[in-house]
């Protein structure tokens, strides 16, 4: 006799899915061999230097953005999810970039206007780089020669990359990932839990 599938709640299922994300981070992250892709010193919107390896120890989301585009008010997302979890040491990174139909034309100072003014953009974003052709910067080079399903060319605007506390990357979201996208947010949530 076989039995009917047992029915989960909605919460069950979640809490779930948050264990299995948490399992599966835990066989990617610091595999041997794996690059460090916080090993980058990046210029700020404000001109200031930043070096990446200031965020080890950080659950980090890597995104790259543009203020003229369908995914836009991301921004919204992202900027709650930063202020939800940077006191548990998550933080989120943005790079805009102008290599799809020129949706982000401004300038740095234009951008960061922008970021604050609309937004109210809080989480640290970084000077305008390419993700992608021959100007394509160090950082998204190395992030896009990835191996599968990590790597590989950049979709669109908004492509978002979740990196362990190591530095290295655990996961890949297609520029359509809402930031509240549960399954998202289980995994920030379980790389979190791991701890530093």
């Amino acid at each position: 006799m076989s039995r009917a599938p047992e029915r989960r709640s909605p919460v069950a299922a979640l809490r779930l899915a948050a264990l299995v994300a948490a399992a599966l981070v835990g066989v990617g992250a610091g595999a041997a061999g794996a690059p460090d892709v916080l090993s980058f010193t990046m210029k700020r919107l404000d001109g200031s230097t930043q070096d990446l390896a200031t965020y080890k120890g950080r659950v980090v989301l890597i995104v790259n953005t543009a203020s003229k585009c369908g995914y836009t008010p991301q921004y919204d997302g992202l900027e709650a999810l930063y202020r939800k979890y940077e006191p548990r040491g998550f933080v989120v990174l943005g790079f805009p970039s102008n290599d799809f139909k020129q949706q982000e034309p401004g300038t740095d100072a234009q951008i960061q206007e922008f970021c604050r003014a609309t937004y109210d953009i809080q989480f640290p974003m970084f000077s305008k780089v390419s993700v992608k052709g021959d100007e394509m910067a160090p950082l998204y080079r190395m992030l896009t020669s990835l191996p599968a399903p990590l790597g590989g060319p950049i979709a669109w605007n908004f492509q978002k990359y979740l990196v362990d506390r190591q530095g290295h990357v655990v996961a890949k979201f297609v520029p359509g990932t809402k930031p509240d996208d549960p399954a998202l947010v289980a995994q920030i949530e379980a790389l979190l839990a791991q701890g530093s």
